[in-house]
């Protein structure tokens, strides 16, 4: 298993094309999220994950929100309970401190995830809100 992070344009294709299919896989059909994930934010954004014989394991994105605040989303592993996403998300924020100068990294939690999170350093700073059909919870880690 292998921990990549590129800048959109260093992306391939197929590697492209892998991320869209795992984010499709968990986001439109696994959780029925009816959403534009081609948003145009893939752009400017540091693409994150872990991957064995070219297919996506666990993802993430992450892009500046303003000067000192990057935003992480699309948070994903295609396997659960085997500590994918913990070492995706340690990977990419030992990653973001190193390579995006900021202060803080934020995300948008879904309910069910703020515990995985918090484990992580991440605070809720909101109340809770809907976004996508699913409830989230706004969290953020400073560096």
């Amino acid at each position: 298993m292998n921990f990549i992070a590129k800048n959109f344009d260093e992306l391939l294709s197929t590697e492209l094309y892998e991320i869209l299919k795992a984010r499709s896989q968990i986001f439109i059909v696994e959780q029925n999220m009816h959403c534009q994930d081609i948003d145009g934010i893939d752009l400017k954004a540091r693409h994150f994950y872990l991957e064995e014989n070219g297919k996506i394991l666990a993802y993430l994105r992450a892009f500046y929100d303003d000067e000192i605040t990057v935003r992480i989303g699309r948070v994903l592993s295609v396997t659960y309970g085997i500590g994918l996403g913990t070492k995706v998300m340690t990977e990419a924020i030992n990653d973001i401190k190193q390579n995006m100068k900021c202060q803080k990294i934020c995300l948008d939690s879904q309910k069910h995830a703020i515990g995985f999170y918090e484990k992580l350093g991440f605070k809720a700073v909101s109340g809770e809100f809907l976004e996508e059909g699913v409830i989230h919870v706004k969290m953020e880690l400073e560096i």
